[in-house]
């Protein structure tokens, strides 16, 4: 495959209780990514079990993913606060190399 025109960054997600969603995306803006997508009400089975992703009452009652894309100089700050969120929480970070066109969407 020819990975010719793509740019290598570095995709983080994060899926965690709604209630602690706001925090991530604060902390995404603030370490200079330019955008995430998020995606309120996810469904799925883990370490504590089924996970319905069905709104109750509020998004905040429910599980959140929370996705951005950055260039690696912008990696270490992310994961370290996110980090700090998750270390009492429910929630799991994944961190994975990706490579994009249109990289000037994802830089200042």
């Amino acid at each position: 495959m020819s990975w010719e025109g793509l740019t290598r960054m570095t995709k983080i997600e994060v899926v965690l209780d709604g209630e602690h969603a706001p925090a991530v995306r604060d902390l995404f803006l603030q370490s200079g990514a330019t955008g995430y997508t998020a995606v309120d009400g996810v469904s799925g089975f883990g370490h504590r079990g089924y996970h319905q992703g069905r709104l109750l009452f509020n998004d905040r009652a429910s599980l959140s993913l929370l996705i951005t894309v950055v260039p690696e100089d912008r990696v270490e700050g992310i994961v370290e606060g996110i980090l700090r969120i998750i270390e009492d929480v429910h929630g799991v970070l994944f961190v994975t190399e990706v490579h994009v066109s249109r990289p000037e969407y994802f830089l200042h």
